[in-house]
């Protein structure tokens, strides 16, 4: 069921390495037009490797629409164009006339088309991933969790519920999920996000909203909803809620979570009140690995025996090719170029362990929350941790 493998978020195929232009900014500002080279790179190797593997993962480019619900989020959204501008990719901007007629929704005030990108199935492209594994001849155990790791002479010994496995390197690829690396624990947080999926549009609802090209769309919100249409015209919408648990606790029994579910459908109707009475089919969520700069964690261990990268914070579905990438390069090519990247080199700070991490968590959620509702001004927390170099603009 590509479980933990991108099987249960929106599928949008956002070619950003750092959760879009504005964080990998803040973050990386004297690397970031190198980035962005490199994640264009990645997003059309991405959709080769589909081709060339004859994965059916339901492709379609069509860019990704962000849109301005809130009075100071136009903006923004001026600058994300200025910046995109500048570095040579396009987009078109629509102000709220232009963009209700490309998506009809009271609520928008504008809105900027990325060109780039699009969305795929998620969950056929991991079974289109794992197929093509697999006819290449992978060994893939399924439903074998790794209990503990430890070295034993030159080999890694990694001990299973069937027995132990023993190997020269490994590649530890768990995101939001416990890793039996200690110096990977620390790096991420699950933060749980729910989604719905609506019955399919009829003919006249599809009219009544327009949506002609199909784009994925995000608002501008702290808070912020992402939705998509299915290959059948259903409505994927999610986002808003970023809960966690205390301790990082990924139960499976937390997938459903009625108070979000209401969340999530009283914001849809607000967003589309022209689709009044339509019904949800489908409810689920799932933990997002998060770091605290919001973009990928890697690294090695064990005497450079192991590696991972980890924590896209949501936007995963391409950069973890790029992760992929650097985690083989890190065991096998240690002199490659793109290690030497800040991305790859400099660590995130790390998460402070319990009680803080939770008390941390609740006061920045608290403040995200109020400047979304106070023309976008950061209080006193939010600036706190801003001088910190945390990540929590999005």
């Amino acid at each position: 069921m590509a479980e933990g493998a991108s099987g249960r978020n929106g599928g949008f195929a956002d070619p950003s390495l750092t959760h879009g232009v504005f964080n990998g900014m803040r973050h990386f500002p004297s690397q970031f037009e190198e980035l962005e080279k490199l994640g264009m790179e990645n997003y059309a190797g991405f959709i080769a490797d589909i081709e060339r593997l004859g994965i059916d993962a339901g492709v379609e480019e069509n860019g990704s629409l962000s849109v301005a619900t809130r009075a100071h989020e136009v903006e923004g959204l001026q600058e994300y164009r200025s910046i995109l501008e500048d570095l040579g990719e396009s987009v078109t901007y629509f102000d709220e006339k232009a963009v209700r007629a490309e998506l009809n929704s009271p609520t928008y005030l504008a809105g900027a088309w990325h060109h780039s990108g699009g969305v795929v199935d998620p969950a056929r492209l991991a079974w289109g991933l794992l197929d093509a594994i697999v006819r290449l001849g992978v060994r893939v155990y399924e439903q074998t969790p790794v209990s503990k790791l430890e070295r034993s002479g030159v080999d890694l010994v990694l001990h299973t519920p069937s027995g132990r496995i023993r190997a020269k390197k490994a590649i530890f690829a768990t995101n939001a999920f416990r890793s039996p690396v200690r110096r990977m624990r620390a790096a991420t947080i699950p933060v749980w996000d729910y989604a719905l999926t609506s019955e399919p549009l009829s003919p006249a609802q599809r009219a009544a909203i327009g949506w002609a090209r199909r784009q994925g769309v995000g608002d501008s919100g702290n808070q912020f909803h992402y939705y998509r249409l299915t290959v059948d015209d259903r409505i994927l919408w999610g986002g808003y809620d970023a809960i966690y648990h205390f301790g990082g606790r990924t139960d499976p029994a937390m997938q459903q979570r009625a108070a979000s579910f209401e969340g999530l459908s009283l914001r849809f109707f607000d967003t589309f009140p022209q689709l009044e009475g339509l019904r949800f089919s489908h409810g689920w969520g799932g933990p997002i690995a998060t770091t605290t700069r919001f973009c990928m964690d890697a690294g090695t261990a064990h005497r450079g025996r192991v590696s991972w990268a980890i924590g896209y914070t949501g936007l995963g579905l391409v950069a973890s090719r790029f992760g992929g990438r650097v985690a083989l390069d890190l065991l096998d090519d240690p002199k490659a170029p793109h290690l030497a990247l800040g991305l790859v080199r400099k660590r995130p700070f790390p998460w402070p362990p319990e009680p803080l991490r939770s008390i941390g968590i609740g006061l920045t959620q608290r403040g995200l929350a109020r400047a979304d509702q106070n023309q976008g001004r950061r209080g006193i927390w939010l600036r706190i941790i801003d001088r910190a170099g945390l990540g929590f603009d999005s």
